[in-house]
């Protein structure tokens, strides 16, 4: 326990987690009433949890790369939770998972000022909804214990259920039902698979562990790995959400309030395409081989097939939960490419559809603040009244199109060029075919609800966007643009260990095959040596490794 208090109190990767979390308790002592106070002190709160972060990730930054940061006990091993059968406190960031941490941190408090108009009951209970969510993205990104990733995992799924099923709109409770029963049937598969391989670790070594490494360890027949694969698989590709599991998704989307739609769409999607690159890809070599003509197929059916239906769609924030299953159809075809441009690609567009997206989504929600209504049909013109609202629409949709200069581009050419390298050809085509169809819906919406005469008189006398809502969407478009113009900046960082992790998946897909689970030690960067005080800003408590 003092080791754990010592990480919390620390500049750590614990505290980054949990500080989230430990806000929500003064929250508490707030009166419903003096929703303002709860207002500034969710917002102070999100500002330190960001800095924290920004802390971390630039005493990491190192020659262009990432240096693994890790927390472990005074007896330099991650913290020992359930000895008993080797569950352990281990959180580590690596360049995998550094850029999906800044953006939640980055995104917190930009949703809670998108909120601050469309939220008008219990800030208290919604801001501790949005505290307990963050807490529970940054634990599952960072778990290197697969018991302890679970328990995060699970975490995520009691507040967004709150947040829809609380906040959002006339059909909300049927949204929330619906989310949570679709994520809790995929987890549950995937703590058997979890349970399945540490017993089997246990069957073979004489001790339990759920550590990642030493899970990495087992060498599992092929038939063994396609039940696994499928455990885990099917788990991630739930939240991803991969056709034909994204029903859920519209309507979470519709009925979720504005910021839940953000932090759905920002963050909590990635954990899907995240758990595939970190745990289901890697783990079982053999299966991911196998089934990687599957995971194809429904990716390009997922980019085709939402971008077709965001078509057709009359409801603006419809057509943005579909674009989200078509955009996340590429990161998905780029990870079971196997190829390194193609997973730098597949990591940077996690990122740029947080920005993009989110942004839309913010966009729609503060029309619908002023309008209360989200169809096509009520709009048009809107440019000539509401001109800021007019540019940031326009910026964050050619974003999202893949605009050359701007973010979406970058990850959506890597992934093409990657997929293309690695001869899939005919999907590499497809997948192009849907970046046209992403710009006709784009357009169409542009058209729909900015151009044209003002046939609604309810739209003349539409206030344009307040200071607070510039301040809240420049931050995402100048990150749009950055990621643009300057993509290596935010390539390099992950580039070593997604290059290691790939060498991994090659080299346990080129060893023999086995008829029976057995033991065979992976060398990995958890052996190298460590590399203390290479950052003064960090302490002891943190230790630095060259990556994973």
């Amino acid at each position: 326990m003092s080791d754990f208090l010592g990480l919390l109190t620390s500049n750590s990767l614990t505290r980054v987690v949990f500080f989230p979390a430990l806000a929500c308790l003064p929250l508490l002592f707030f009166k419903n009433e003096a929703e303002r106070q709860i207002k500034l002190f969710a917002l102070s709160a999100s500002f330190i949890q960001l800095a924290i972060t920004l802390v971390l990730v630039v005493g990491g930054l190192s020659g262009g790369g990432f240096e693994t940061l890790r927390d472990v006990g005074a007896d330099g091993k991650p913290l020992s939770w359930i000895a008993r059968y080797g569950v352990t406190f281990d959180l580590r960031m690596d360049g995998i998972s550094m850029p999906l941490v800044l953006l939640t941190s980055f995104l917190l408090p930009i949703i809670l000022l998108g909120s601050w108009r469309g939220i008008e009951r219990n800030w208290k209970g919604y801001a501790i909804s949005m505290f307990l969510l963050t807490t529970g993205i940054l634990g599952a990104l960072l778990a290197f214990d697969l018991f302890l990733f679970y328990i995060f995992w699970e975490v995520m799924l009691v507040p967004m259920y709150l947040l829809i099923g609380i906040w959002g709109g006339e059909r909300r409770v049927y949204a929330a039902v619906k989310f949570f029963l679709y994520t809790m049937a995929g987890s549950l598969l995937m703590l058997l698979g979890i349970v399945w391989m540490a017993w089997t670790y246990q069957s073979l070594s004489g001790e339990w562990s759920f550590s990642y490494f030493a899970l990495m360890e087992l060498q599992l027949p092929a038939s063994q790995q396609a039940w696994l694969f499928g455990a885990f698989a099917l788990a991630f590709a739930i939240k991803v959400p991969l056709f034909p599991f994204h029903t859920w998704l519209p309507d979470a989307h519709v009925e979720a309030p504005t910021g839940g739609s953000v932090v759905l769409a920002g963050v909590l999607l990635k954990l899907g395409t995240y758990g595939l690159l970190r745990f289901a890809l890697p783990f079982f070599p053999h299966a991911a081989d196998r089934f990687a003509p599957i995971l194809i197929t429904l990716s390009l059916i997922g980019i085709i097939y939402g971008a077709l239906v965001a078509w057709v769609q009359e409801d603006f924030k419809k057509l943005v939960a579909y674009s989200s299953v078509a955009h996340l159809g590429f990161v998905v075809l780029g990870l079971v490419a196997f190829d390194l441009l193609a997973w730098q690609g597949s990591l940077i567009q996690m990122v740029n559809h947080g920005l993009s997206t989110g942004a839309l989504f913010l966009l729609v929600g503060m029309l619908y603040d002023r309008r209360h209504t989200k169809k096509f049909a009520d709009f048009g013109g809107l440019a000539k009244v509401m001109p800021w609202f007019a540019f940031f629409l326009a910026f964050s949709a050619l974003a999202s199109v893949g605009l050359p200069g701007l973010n979406g581009f970058v990850g959506e050419f890597l992934i093409l060029v990657g997929a293309y390298k690695a001869g899939l050809v005919f999907p590499t085509m497809v997948a192009a075919f849907g970046v046209v169809l992403a710009a006709i819906y784009l357009l169409k919406a542009l058209h729909e609800s900015l151009w044209g005469p003002i046939t609604k008189d309810e739209n003349r006398e539409l206030e344009d966007l307040s200071l607070r809502e510039i301040l809240t969407l420049t931050p995402l478009c100048i990150l749009m643009l950055a990621i643009g113009v300057a993509p290596q900046a935010f390539l390099e960082p992950s580039e070593a260990d997604l290059d290691r992790v790939l060498s991994t998946y090659e080299a346990r897909l080129a060893g023999p095959a086995v008829t029976k689970p057995s033991l065979d030690r992976v060398m990995m960067a958890d052996e190298a040596p460590a590399i203390p005080d290479l950052v003064p800003a960090v302490p002891d408590l943190v230790e630095l490794e060259p990556g994973l």
